[in-house]
């Protein structure tokens, strides 16, 4: 099969949407700290399906259910390491279960969340962990070592917020040589700590097997912000969330959704793997698989 990159070469590829907003359509209950990942344990043939719903949109890429697995975070909602361990592994499992019935090119993606996603604080939108570069490699490694052996096509670290986290992930990565992309969750051409995207996209560039840089988990308008702080080092990838907004004294989301109506757009100022992150919806991703069709 083509590789990730090639493709990303070649054309415009369409990832998928939010895992956890289509399982909550579908009906299920996420409020818990494992949020997405609770149902590796508990349902998995819902993971493979919300997969397949993607793929029946036009999405070419699966984004596994692992961004909230590590062996910490599990042990802190009373379950094992070993359980961790399984759900990384099954999270590759169900999304090329769910990809074969849809033919090439279809590739899987293994999400590397931040370290603040198994806080469930939400501190991976501050990357304020206290923690070193040499703490994060070590806490990172177990989990890319076992995604990277799962059999994905490559691991997507995402909604990473900061310089130190960006530079233990890509050291990691350097020594595993499994592609890989790295997406920042970004304010304009910020981190979520406020440093210059571009030094992390420059330290990320320095490892031969990130083949794609980029954000996810951002406003949709920040494309063009992205795209300049990438300055060309590789491909980019984008994925913002709707661009609706949370009232949190209504408990409501208000707005429209801005990402839906973009895919051109953004795929004519050089975006290459575009998708959406929380509140895209499969049909939004149809929407945009329409776009980029026309």
């Amino acid at each position: 099969m083509e590789s990730f990159a090639a493709a990303l070469a070649d054309r415009v590829v369409l990832l998928d949407g939010g895992l956890a907003t289509r399982l909550e359509a579908r009906g299920h209950d996420l409020s818990d700290t494992l949020w997405s990942a609770r149902l590796l344990l508990e349902d998995p043939d819902e993971i493979r399906a919300t997969h397949e719903d993607f793929f029946a949109a036009g999405a070419e890429v699966a984004t596994t259910a692992s961004y909230q697995v590590s062996e910490s975070g599990f042990e802190a909602a009373g379950h094992t390491a070993a359980e961790a361990r399984e759900a990384l592994r099954r999270s590759v499992r169900l999304a090329r279960e769910a990809s074969e019935a849809f033919g090439a090119p279809r590739w899987v993606a293994a999400s590397v969340g931040p370290y603040g996603a198994t806080l469930a604080d939400g501190s991976e939108y501050r990357g304020d962990y206290g923690l070193s570069v040499a703490q994060l490699r070590a806490w990172h490694r177990p989990r890319l070592e076992i995604l990277a052996e799962a059999g994905a096509d490559l691991l997507a670290c995402e909604t990473i917020p900061s310089l130190a986290e960006t530079e233990a992930l890509a050291a990691e990565l350097d020594s595993l040589g499994i592609p890989a992309w790295i997406a920042l969750t970004t304010v304009g051409d910020r981190t979520r700590r406020g440093e210059p995207a571009s030094e992390a996209y420059a330290i990320a560039a320095e490892v031969p097997n990130v083949v794609a840089l980029g954000a996810n988990c951002c406003d949709p308008d920040d494309a063009a912000a992205v795209l300049a702080a990438v300055g060309g080092r590789r491909p980019v990838v984008f994925y913002p969330n709707s661009g609706e907004q949370w009232d949190s004294a209504g408990r409501v989301w208000t707005g429209e959704p801005a990402a839906a109506g973009s895919a051109r757009a953004w795929s004519r100022a050089g975006v290459r793997g575009l998708g959406g992150c929380c509140r895209v919806t499969p049909e939004q991703i149809g929407g945009m698989r329409a776009e980029l069709d026309r």
